[in-house]
């Protein structure tokens, strides 16, 4: 008798359960291949449905092909209790290929012997006969290293449930399924990067910091000859460092026959500039932008071309995103998030702003990052101005510099004075500060220091012009906006006042004669004044640090940072110039605060996997996007029309359309939610995932929330 793994597609195929297994199980090997375990990747596939032999499985699926209301069968903890005996890490990744892989004392409970397992197994081994061929155990992991067996547990879970989902897929959607893997390769993206970086070289002025631009990018193609690794790419703001990356990620790559360029950095509110630059010099279709933004549940197997969008699953050969989508999937035990983990086996990961990476979580950081290079075949780029000095904590020694002697640069590239107020200033003082000076921008540890100050500065100043805000209250359709009139004011000489938060500081190309920091961690203070006389046009741009009265700061690990850039700044030697500065600074910084303050190493040594997607957390607040209407209504409502226009043709809006809805939406914490819902401003689209704010949308100010918890500097 023929037994089923899902019910008709829309052709009224039904999909075989053994052919389900079978094109799963290939699929998952060709991916474990990449790191040495290809065959028990084969079996995890071979034997993850195998509940679905249970002839009560096979009745549940006749009863919901003909609209009848039916028991839900589980079916995922028979292959897990078929494979425990002999290969207890094919056993978590079996039991959750759905709901997601348990802790071990709660694996331990599911898997008490089932009387139908006899039965499920004569039947399954009767149409699989290479089941009988138990796969051995790999043997390049160290047998005692308890680390190493949890990452490849990781590893084979996210290449049996990307391999589950693409097979279920070219049942119920084959065009979609058809759209997969249709970008250029790697050694094309050379060839358009070559070209544009080489034009770029020959027609900018011979200025030094020009020169010193070249010199990196140059080091960067030299060492992009070396062996895959651990690498660090340290360069002075301005240097340039966003191309040379790429430049030696693509170069590397293409040298040692890796398979992708994957870009995290800190914050969301950067990754449209980033994606953008790369797109302008690779190509629209080639960059995926892959973020927070928009957050997708898991979803029934059976729902998989109706409701949502499934969450991406990186094939593709360059992808911009966050350090909360790349680390927290890693650590994660969602198949959903998980899916995409093993795309970073064999991948160069450049880690942009890296000394952004969360304190309190950088050894379970460091410690994954080491393991992706020792076992999975992956270089790992740490790029940053102020490098955190990544070996004292889990890298076995420093990571290979890529730029020799590049002290060398920060002083070249020396385009700013360090002033440092002694006294606090209010904000009617610092709002009073801004109005005298023609061009400067001000940044802050949080969005509503930022929205007093800039109201203060409207009321008193009315008359002033060139008057702007900065954060992520803004939706980034409407910051793009803000960010290109401000570089138009400033490049024609015109008035232009900022009030931002950090959105402005990493990544962010603006050039002011004035920046005024908020007293920060060190690393921030820096990445302000690479905002500061960025082209080097003066001789010396002013950066005043200043503490700000009664000013609002995140807990934790950054009120730690701000303590130790105090300590750092009353030396009457301190040279922010100097990269050995940060050093220090981070030194002392790591040891005033935990490295693992959520004891996520101890969990992950015990198997511990939905405790440890509980604890690694980047962001510690609950936050949710909305999508805004009233910033370019016209343009919102002609997408969500798209949408509906698809759905109910049956298909699910593209990636292109989901990648523009995201230019609209912000962030906020539940608290603000919670209060825009009793004023009835939200407005829920589940069909597509959304949630839409119909409230107003100041033009200065974005969104007027109602909180903003310093937990979390957005």
């Amino acid at each position: 008798m023929p037994y089923y793994a899902h019910t008709p597609n829309a052709q009224g195929q039904w999909h075989n359960l053994v052919d389900h297994l079978r094109a799963t199980a290939e699929t998952a090997r060709a991916f474990a291949e990449r790191f040495g375990t290809g065959e028990l990747a084969y079996y995890a596939g071979l034997c993850h449905d195998l509940g679905k032999f249970h002839p009560q499985f096979q009745h549940y699926l006749q009863a919901c092909a003909v609209g009848q209301k039916a028991r839900k069968q589980p079916h995922a903890v028979f292959g897990a209790q078929y494979v425990a005996s002999y290969s207890p890490p094919l056993a978590f990744v079996i039991e959750g290929h759905h709901g997601g892989m348990r802790d071990k004392i709660d694996l331990k409970a599911r898997l008490q012997p089932d009387p139908a397992l006899e039965d499920i197994r004569r039947r399954a081994q009767a149409e699989l006969p290479e089941l009988n061929q138990q796969p051995a155990m790999p043997t390049h992991l160290p047998a005692n290293d308890a680390l190493a067996w949890e990452m490849l547990t990781r590893m084979l879970f996210s290449c049996l449930v990307d391999a589950d989902f693409l097979d279920t897929e070219r049942h119920f959607d084959p065009n979609r399924a058809a759209q997969r893997g249709q970008t250029p390769d790697l050694a094309t993206l050379w060839v358009r990067f070559e070209a544009n970086q080489n034009a770029l070289l020959q027609n900018a002025p011979d200025t030094l910091v020009n020169r010193a631009r070249r010199a990196i990018y140059e080091a960067c193609l030299n060492a992009a000859q070396q062996p895959p690794g651990l690498f660090r790419l340290t360069a002075p703001t301005g240097g340039g460092k966003t191309r040379a990356a790429l430049g030696f990620a693509l170069k590397h790559a293409l040298t040692h026959n890796l398979e992708r360029v994957i870009v995290a950095l800190p914050y969301t509110s950067i990754i449209d500039q980033t994606a953008q630059v790369y797109r302008e010099i690779l190509g629209e279709e080639v960059v995926l932008e892959h973020h927070s933004a928009l957050r997708w549940d898991d979803i029934d197997e059976d729902a998989l071309n109706r409701q949502k969008l499934l969450s991406e699953n990186w094939d593709a050969p360059i992808i911009v995103t966050t350090f909360v989508q790349l680390f927290e999937s890693l650590f994660s035990n969602k198949p959903s998030a998980c899916r995409k983990v093993h795309r970073l086996a064999r991948s160069v990961i450049v880690l942009d702003e890296a000394q952004t990476l969360p304190v309190e979580l950088l050894t379970p950081t460091t410690h994954a990052l080491q393991q992706l290079v020792d076992y999975f075949g992956a270089t790992v780029v740490v790029c940053t101005a102020t490098q955190p000095a990544l070996e004292r904590v889990s890298f076995r020694e420093p990571p290979r510099e890529i730029v020799p002697q590049p002290e060398q640069w920060f002083n070249a590239l020396r385009r700013v004075e360090y002033v440092l107020d002694r006294e606090p200033l209010s904000r009617e003082a610092l709002a009073e500060r801004v109005a005298a000076e023609s061009q400067i921008m001000v940044v802050l540890n949080a969005r509503r220091d930022a929205v007093e100050v800039v109201q203060l500065l409207s009321e008193a100043h009315p008359e002033l012009e060139g008057v702007y805000h900065l954060s992520t209250l803004l939706c980034p359709a409407h910051r793009w906006q803000v960010l290109t009139e401000i570089r138009e004011r400033l490049a024609h000489g015109l008035p232009c006042r900022l009030i931002a938060t950090q959105v402005v500081e990493a990544g962010v190309d603006l050039d002011f004669p004035v920046v005024m920091r908020a007293m920060g961690p060190l690393d921030r203070i820096v990445q302000a004044a690479g905002r500061c006389n960025r082209e080097g046009k003066l001789e010396r741009g002013r950066v005043v640090i200043f503490e700000l009265q009664d000013g609002r700061a995140p807990r934790g690990a950054y009120r730690t940072g701000i303590d130790e850039a105090r300590i750092t700044l009353k030396q009457p030697n301190a040279d922010l110039h100097h990269p050995e500065t940060y050093t220090a600074y981070f030194a002392c910084l790591f040891q005033g605060v935990s490295l693992d303050k959520n004891e996520i190493q101890a969990k992950r040594v015990g198997f511990q996997f939905e405790s440890v997607a509980s604890a690694y957390r980047l962001i510690t607040q609950d936050t949710r996007p909305i999508v805004i209407l009233r910033y370019d209504e016209p343009a919102i409502q002609r997408l969500l029309g798209e949408a509906q226009e698809r759905l109910q043709h049956g298909h699910l809006p593209s990636a292109r359309w989901y990648r523009q809805i995201q230019q609209y939406s912000v962030s906020l914490y539940q608290q603000e939610l919670t209060a825009l819902e009793q004023q009835g401003l939200l407005q829920s689209e589940p069909e597509l995932g959304l949630t839409l704010y119909t409230g107003e949308y100041d033009p200065l100010l974005g969104v007027r929330a109602q909180s903003d918890p310093a937990d979390l500097v957005v």
